[in-house]
């Protein structure tokens, strides 16, 4: 299963490292975009939970990496208001992006 990592900045400056089991993140994240603190808790709550049950399919069981994540991203976010902003740096692997045109290749 793909891994992948990305790349918090918080409202005060600093920079957080996360990973995700899962490629999905970039359907509810992207690289460069602004998210209040509530919006990107809830669109990563959202990820790591899809993404731990993508394992538990793949696997049997849920990835605690991914809860393990989830509860870091929660304490980070809890000394800030949920108003204020906080960017994603970087997302990587990249998204991948389809050649396809109207059914072609």
């Amino acid at each position: 299963m793909p891994e992948m990592t990305f790349v918090v900045e918080w409202p005060n400056g600093t920079h957080q490292s996360c990973y995700s089991p899962s490629l999905m993140m970039h359907d509810h994240l992207e690289a460069g975009k602004s998210y209040s603190i509530a919006e990107f808790v809830a669109r990563t709550r959202t990820a790591l939970n899809e993404a731990s049950e993508r394992v538990r399919t793949k696997f049997g069981f849920y990835s605690t990496s991914a809860s393990d994540q989830l509860a870091a991203i929660e304490r980070t976010a809890a000394r800030f208001e949920p108003f204020e902003i906080t960017r994603v740096v970087s997302m990587a692997p990249p998204p991948v992006v389809s050649n396809i045109v109207g059914g072609q290749q």
